[in-house]
Parts: structure tokens; sequence; C-alpha cells
């Protein structure tokens, strides 16, 4: 019986970011400089009340957006319940529940 710890093992991959397009994250920093100080401590994440509901993990789709990898992304974003949790335990001050409006305006159109 295998445990569940929370997360998983993914297989290898090679990221290529010179590859990837990253003008939609380009315009997100752009609106959003503060997202430049994020740490990557998951406290979002481990207050998010979707992610403790479903598979939404908003570290990981921050990360996604940065690196120009948007597939799936924004259906990922229509998980997030949008209720500031993320944004009051955020350690640097980082307005979360805007960057994930944000994040779904800009790749709304994808």
């Amino acid at each position: 019986m295998a445990s569940n710890f929370g997360f998983s093992i993914s297989k290898p991959r090679v990221i290529d970011i010179d590859r990837n397009n990253l003008r939609k994250s380009n315009e997100i920093l752009r609106e959003m400089p503060e997202l430049q100080s994020c740490i990557g401590c998951g406290s979002c994440t481990a207050s998010c009340t979707a992610g403790n509901l479903t598979s939404y993990n908003f570290r990981k789709v921050h990360t996604l957006v940065r690196r120009g990898e948007y597939v799936g992304a924004y259906e990922e974003m229509n998980k997030c319940m949008l209720c500031g949790k993320c944004r009051l335990v955020c350690p640097r001050g980082i307005n979360t529940r805007k960057v994930a409006m944000l994040i779904k305006r800009k790749l709304g159109d994808f």
C-alpha cells in the first residue's frame, strides 16, 4: 500500500526556457513586479482551500506561467476560488489573489 504524501514524482524532462514564448509571462511581471520577490515557500499552496478540495496548486501554476508553459495553466486557474487565503499567509506580502485574477485574464485568450 502506497502512502500519499501530497506530492508525486514527475518523469524527468528538460525545460528549454529560451524556446518558450514568455510574452504572457513578461506582461504579468510588468503588471505585478512584486512577483519577482516570490521565494517559492509554498505557503499559498498550503493554505489553499481549492488545493485541499482539488488538485489545484498555485505555486505550480505560477511556476509554469513564469516558464512560459501555459498549456493547462489556465484550466488549473479555473479551480481557484479567489478566497484570498493565499494572500493572508504570503511572507512577502504578494497580492496572490490579484495575481490569480491577472493570470486568468492574460491566459484566457491563449
